[in-house]
């Protein structure tokens, strides 16, 4: 089994990932965004995105409200490095659970 994996590329303002570019995808960011989400499946049914994540401290990088961190914290991102953070969804993106898969990898 494997996936293809999406590359979001750089960007620098506020950016949607969506779903059904795959499970597994890679963004850079050079600029103060907000990240947010599009094409959630269905209510029923699951879906995951991880995101491997460069420099997302070195802006200000904040997540739409849909997006729910355990206590309420978002991570703080890596300013020079990649982080890995995973979002799932069951009930078409009204709520989606932010995981930290692993920060900090230089």
């Amino acid at each position: 089994y494997s996936e293809t994996v999406n590359a979001i590329g750089t960007v620098t303002g506020n950016t949607a990932v969506d779903f059904e570019n795959g499970n597994v995808q890679t963004i850079t960011i050079n600029g103060a965004c907000e990240l947010s989400f599009s094409n959630p499946p269905a209510s029923g049914k699951a879906g995951t995105v991880t995101l491997i994540i460069t420099n997302g401290g070195a802006h200000t990088t904040t997540f739409a409200s849909p997006v729910k961190w355990p206590s309420d914290v978002a991570p703080s991102l890596t300013t020079s490095g990649v982080d890995i953070v995973s979002f799932l969804t069951t009930d078409a993106g009204t709520t989606i659970y932010g995981f930290v898969g692993g920060l900090n990898f230089s």
